[in-house]
């Protein structure tokens, strides 16, 4: 019962990610939104360090209701945007937090699945706005877009009340000094056999060591991120992560499909249908993949096979465009491989960057600069996201199949780079990522040299 009932805090807890995959709109309200989501993952660091990951969860729902509400009721597009601004700021503070919370709950055998339920309620909520979006088109007035943005509260109203009921994160329980709640967690979330309260005494008591140990030697500053080589490491591998995940150009077919699916002479509502069914493809695959692969296969070759994949699939696509222009070229086989290789891109993303960039960004940090450094990274992958939302449409139609030559070449470097210097996470719980990244301390020195100062600190002087 432990695994199902960790499984099922997980799921419940990426609610939160699924608020973040329903949001799809284009243009400047898209823009607007992610740069929203990049303040929103950067103060939700600290709210995460000094109220909990569990209240953190609470405080995105809120705002999440306070944005949706906003958007559905506006009146004028100042309104609306304003509420996507604050819509944004939530879903910053959940596409941090979700992960981050179900990091520090998983066991090291099931953690990639488990934080990879991000992905996957990403993708779901992607699929539900797509075929909201198609089923609305057919309402009148501006039925067709109060109804959407409106329905977002009802799965934000149902994380706020039900994570009332999430355990806190034991780590975090530990960094605060509630020990006796936090064993408690451990065992809840291992489950109520003497088998699991084994294995759960074990994990908590690594854990106690490890957090403690780390109390006496780092500060909450944010220079520990780059403070020694391997937390420079760390920062970069976490950072590359969720940056080279931008690099893969999903959102660019994520945001602007249609407008794609037309340039490969498809018409207006046979584009948004195909986007429709290109959204399941995702999610599908990526359930396969967090199921099955990740936690066999690790982290490291899924990153550089989807790099590579990248460079083919984009390769492919920018010579179909180059050679058959969709608004010249009344070839039905190009048009048709074209939309193969977009496809083939969301599938080969689901099986390497969607999922590992969530799981690996939160994995790799010590439990006292975790909330911190996912923090920063979930922001540079927002700032890229701006980046990219902002310049895709214009240039896709200024400069058309040329864009695609940026993909090709940031893979191709990715591919290097992760080959070269990310390492190897599956299987590690939390406390020893330190002996992968090379900053290991020896926790039983440090506690005894901070008993023995303790000790010194309280010994009366008797010469006096």
């Amino acid at each position: 019962m432990g695994r199902v009932y960790n499984i099922g805090i997980a799921l419940f807890c990426a609610i939160g990610s699924f608020l973040f995959g329903y949001d799809s709109l284009s243009g400047a309200v898209v823009s607007t939104f992610t740069g929203g989501c990049f303040f929103g993952a950067a103060g939700a660091g600290w709210v995460n360090d000094r109220f909990g990951r569990k209240r953190t969860v609470q405080l995105g729902a809120l705002i999440a209701l306070w944005g949706c509400a906003m958007q559905a009721g506006a009146n004028n597009f100042a309104c609306m945007l304003v509420g996507r601004i604050v819509a944004g700021f939530a879903i910053g503070i959940l596409s941090m937090t979700v992960p981050l919370y179900n990091t520090e709950i998983a066991p090291a055998k099931h953690r990639g699945f488990v934080v990879g339920l991000t992905q996957q309620m990403i993708g779901i909520g992607f699929i539900v706005a797509n075929w909201v979006g198609y089923g609305c088109q057919y309402l009148e007035g501006d039925k067709q877009w109060r109804l959407p943005l409106g329905l977002q509260l009802a799965p934000a109203f149902l994380l706020f009340v039900g994570a009332q009921f999430m355990p806190r994160s034991p780590r975090w329980l530990l960094e605060r000094g509630q020990d006796d709640e936090a064993h408690a967690v451990v065992r809840l979330l291992h489950g109520s056999t003497a088998a699991a309260h084994e294995s759960a005494d074990l994990e908590f008591a690594e854990m106690q060591e490890t957090i403690k140990a780390e109390q006496r030697v780092r500060s909450r500053s944010l220079s520990d991120l780059w403070a020694t080589r391997g937390m420079l490491r760390r920062t970069l591998v976490a950072v590359g992560v969720q940056v080279f995940g931008q690099f893969s150009g999903i959102n660019v077919i994520n945001y602007f499909g249609p407008s794609m699916y037309r340039a490969l002479g498809l018409s207006a509502g046979q584009s948004l249908l195909v986007q429709g069914i290109y959204g399941a493809v995702g999610p599908i695959t990526n359930f396969f993949f967090i199921t099955l692969i990740l936690d066999t296969v690790g982290r490291k070759k899924p990153l550089m096979f989807g790099a590579g994949s990248f460079v083919v699939t984009y390769s492919v696509l920018t010579a179909i465009v180059a050679s058959f222009p969709p608004d010249q070229s009344t070839n039905l086989s190009a048009q048709r491989a074209g939309i193969a290789m977009i496809f083939m891109t969301s599938i080969f993303f689901s099986l390497s960057f969607g999922p590992v960039s969530w799981v690996l960004a939160s994995e790799v940090f010590p439990t006292r600069t975790r909330s911190m450094g996912t923090s920063v990274a979930t922001c540079a992958n927002w700032a890229f996201n701006v980046l990219f939302s902002q310049v895709s449409n214009l240039a896709i139609n200024k400069i058309s199949w040329k864009y695609y030559l940026i993909f090709i070449c940031l893979n191709a470097v990715d591919l290097i780079i992760i080959a070269l210097f990310f390492p190897e996470t599956k299987g590690k719980t939390l406390e020893q990522m330190a002996e992968v990244f090379g900053d290991a301390a020896d926790t039983s020195d440090i506690l005894d040299s901070g008993a023995h100062e303790k000790m010194d600190h309280h010994e009366p002087d008797v010469e006096k």
